[in-house]
C-alpha cells in the first residue's frame, strides 16, 4: 500500500494547491503503527501526516456528515465498504454531492489488532505488509520482543471477512483496484442464525452478559455513520437518558437496542459500531438481525447500494402489502 500511500499524497496536495478542494480527509499517522485516526487536512504541508495502511479500518463518511454550508469542498479517500455509508448519507440528505469529491482506494482487508494481540503478539513497533495485491499476504509485525510472520487473511477484521463488496458503490476517481478477491467471504448471518437457534432464555443470557459490559462510552454512536441526528435522545439532558452511565441492565439494554432500531433499514453494516467498542461487544450482531429479519420480510436489501433506492422501512405506497401479508412471507421462504 505504500506506492498508493504515495498517489494519495499527489492527488491530495494537487487538488488543494488548484483550489479544487479546501480540505482533504484521510488518515493521520498516530501515536503507533496500528492507530492511525481520521483527519481533516487544510493544506500541503500538512500532507506529511497522511497514511494509508492496513490498520485504517475507520470509515471516513462519518465525519463528512457534519460538514456545514460555506466551508468549501471536500476530498475524501474512501475503501469500497465505505462508499455504501456514503451513499446512505446522501439518501437522507445529510450531504450535497456537490460539495465531496470521492477518491475510492483499494483495499486488501484491514487488520484488527485484538486479533494480533489474540496470538501474543505484543510491543509492536511496526508492520510490513508484503504482497503485489490481495489478502493472502504475510504480515511481518515488528515488536519489541523480536519478529512475527502471520498470514493477513487469519487476523481481518470481522466486518472484512464478510465483505459486501469490493465495487466502489460512488466514486469521482479511484487509486489502486478495489480487490480482495483471494479469501473466501464468510456467510455474514451464520452468528444470527446460532443465535435464533437457541431458547428464548439462552439468547438473553448471552445479550446480558454482552451488554453487561458497556460502559457507555458512546464510542459505538460517535463512529456510526448513520447516527447523524444533530441533537441525540442520549445526549439529551431532558430525555432521561441523556450522556450517562448506565444505572441498571435496563438502562443497558435500551441504549443499544434504541440504537439497533433506530438504524435498522439504513444500517449499511460497515461493523463500525462493533469495530471501535473497547469493550468488544459484537454489537453488529443487533444491525445483522435486523438486516436479516428485512431481507426476509421485505426482500433483498442493501443500504447504501443507491441514495435513490427506497428503504423498506423509511418508504410507502398504497400498494404495500398489509403487515400480516408480511409477516406471513417467511413461513413461505
Amino acid at each position: 500500500m505504500y506506492r498508493m500511500n504515495d498517489e494519495m499524497k499527489q492527488k491530495a496536495e494537487g487538488m488543494l494547491k488548484t483550489g479544487a478542494v479546501s480540505s482533504v480527509l484521510g488518515w493521520k499517522k498516530g501515536g503507533f503503527a496500528y492507530d492511525p485516526s481520521p483527519a481533516f487536512f487544510s493544506s500541503a504541508d500538512e500532507l506529511d501526516a497522511l497514511i494509508y495502511n492496513g490498520f485504517c479500518g475507520s470509515n471516513l463518511s462519518k465525519y463528512l456528515a457534519g460538514r456545514r454550508e460555506g466551508e468549501g469542498k471536500t476530498m475524501v479517500f474512501l475503501k469500497p465498504c465505505d462508499t455504501y455509508s456514503l451513499n446512505q448519507l446522501l439518501a437522507e440528505n445529510r450531504l450535497d454531492r456537490e460539495a465531496v469529491y470521492v477518491v475510492g482506494v483499494g483495499c486488501k482487508g484491514m487488520i484488527d489488532m485484538d486479533k494480533l494481540r489474540d496470538m501474543g503478539v505484543k510491543g509492536v513497533l511496526d508492520v510490513q505488509e508484503n504482497g503485489a495485491a490481495g489478502a493472502g499476504e504475510d504480515l511481518v509485525i515488528r515488536t519489541l520482543y523480536g519478529e512475527h510472520t502471520c498470514p493477513r487473511k487469519e487476523v481481518l477484521l470481522e466486518k472484512c471477512v464478510s465483505c459486501k463488496g469490493k465495487a466502489f458503490q460512488v466514486c469521482d476517481e479511484s487509486i489502486g483496484d478495489a480487490y480482495f478477491d483471494d479469501v473466501e467471504q464468510a456467510d455474514r448471518f451464520v452468528q444470527v442464525d446460532a443465535l435464533e437457534a437457541l431458547s428464548p432464555d439462552e439468547r438473553f443470557a448471552f445479550w446480558r452478559g454482552e451488554l453487561s459490559k458497556c460502559i457507555r462510552c458512546n464510542a459505538c454512536k460517535a463512529a456510526c455513520p448513520v447516527c447523524t441526528c444533530r441533537t441525540c435522545v442520549f445526549d439529551s439532558t431532558s430525555s432521561g437518558v441523556g450522556a450517562k452511565a448506565n444505572a441498571n441492565d435496563f438502562e443497558e439494554n435500551l441504549y443499544h437496542i434504541i440504537r439497533a432500531f433506530h438504524v435498522a433499514g439504513r444500517c449499511t453494516d460497515c461493523g463500525e459500531c462493533s469495530r471501535v467498542c473497547p469493550q468488544g461487544i459484537p454489537l453488529h450482531l443487533l444491525n445483522r438481525k435486523l438486516i436479516k429479519d428485512i431481507n426476509t420480510y421485505f426482500g433483498e436489501y442493501q443500504a447504501g447500494t443507491d441514495p435513490d433506492l427506497p428503504s423498506p422501512l423509511l418508504n410507502y405506497d398504497q400498494e404495500d402489502a398489509e403487515p400480516d401479508v408480511i409477516y406471513g412471507r417467511k413461513g413461505a421462504r
